[in-house]
């Protein structure tokens, strides 16, 4: 998933695009308003993180550029104007949250995935295997009937596997599923480190794995275990 983040801190885009890197989405970043309405035409977004202030131009006339884009695109502005006017105007065009600055990680982030999740089409065929119930019209995840809470990457990756359900799965093919779009390059180490995560979050065992098995020397294959 991709995210436009309009905002004109140096220092706040950094961390920001860091964070949202760090929990598998794509970014692209943009200062002012011309720059973001010019992003918003040239390529589809997933959702925008947007702030009020901007070095020219106004976070309220990108959210109304957005929208004539792309009605159902999710927005989320975000600002260290708090006041009861700006919040209830950026509700008012549309915008699906509003959150002030300072903020929490992690707090930005499950809101993110709410939001992603909300607005998600529908009409996407529902996946399963060993007990795991992967919708993507609403990107959640159950095991046994209880929720499963993944970060952007950990879905990605489960949903990757989920759809090829019984195949082999090599890590050449998840470096070109997941990350080389990004232009970055992922070692042997840093594909085990996300498959380990992953496990711990759907096995029963992560140390004896029954769904997402290791095919030696290989890579990897989903069971319906």
């Amino acid at each position: 998933m991709k995210i436009l983040l309009v905002e004109d801190d140096p220092a706040i885009v950094r961390s920001l695009d860091d964070l949202l890197r760090s929990e598998g989405y794509d970014t692209a970043c943009a200062s002012r308003q011309d720059e973001a309405v010019a992003l918003l035409g040239a390529e589809p977004f997933d959702l925008i993180l947007l702030d009020v202030t901007l070095a020219q131009g106004n976070g309220f006339a990108v959210c109304a550029a957005a929208k004539e884009i792309s009605p159902t695109l999710p927005v989320i502005f975000l600002t260290a104007s708090d006041d009861e006017y700006s919040t209830v105007a950026g509700l008012d065009m549309g915008a699906v949250d509003y959150i002030a600055k300072p903020f929490r990680a992690r707090e930005l982030t499950s809101r993110l995935r709410a939001a992603l999740r909300r607005t998600s089409p529908g009409g996407s065929e529902v996946l399963c295997a060993g007990g795991l119930r992967l919708d993507p019209a609403t990107a959640s995840v159950s095991k046994n009937g209880c929720e499963v809470v993944l970060s952007a990457l950990e879905y990605r990756l489960l949903l990757h596997f989920m759809q090829r359900k019984g195949q082999l799965v090599t890590r050449e093919a998840l470096r070109d599923a997941l990350w080389d779009s990004a232009g970055e390059y992922v070692s042997d180490n840093a594909i085990n480190v996300y498959i380990r995560r992953l496990r711990e979050r759907v096995e029963d065992d992560p140390a004896e794995p029954r769904i997402i098995t290791t095919v030696r020397g290989l890579g990897y294959k989903l069971e319906d275990a």
